[in-house]
């Protein structure tokens, strides 16, 4: 059975910063591209950053790059968020899946894996 389950999530002051983990199980993931996602209440979800699996791509949505920083540990199986100078707008359940591709799609549909989530709250 494949798991991707996320933690480090949590309740930070603006400006603060905080590291999110997924550890996949059931499988190896070679050849995906891991992704974090995130969804705010009463809006759609969407794409933050992802990785290819070689490491040699990554992308960033707008809103977060500069601050957010997206790693993967292969030999664990394992993809990090962090997220640094948080803000307000920050908060939101975030996700991490894994696609099947060696390019980075930023449509969640692509996306054949997900996890449960976790949630950050920033407060002002």
């Amino acid at each position: 059975q494949v798991q991707l389950v996320e933690s480090g999530g949590g309740l930070v002051q603006a400006g603060g910063s905080l590291r999110l983990s997924c550890a996949a199980s059931g499988r190896t993931f070679t050849g995906y591209v891991m992704g974090w996602f995130r969804q705010a209440p009463g809006k759609e979800r969407e794409f933050v950053a992802a990785k290819t699996w070689s490491g040699a791509s990554t992308y960033y949505a707008d809103s977060v790059k500069g601050r957010f920083t997206v790693s993967r540990d292969n030999a664990k199986n394992t993809v990090y968020l962090q997220m640094n100078s948080l803000r307000p707008e920050d908060t939101a359940v975030y996700y991490c899946a894994a696609d099947r591709s060696t390019v980075i799609n930023t449509d969640g549909r692509t996306y054949e894996y997900w996890g449960q989530g976790t949630q950050v709250t920033v407060s002002s």
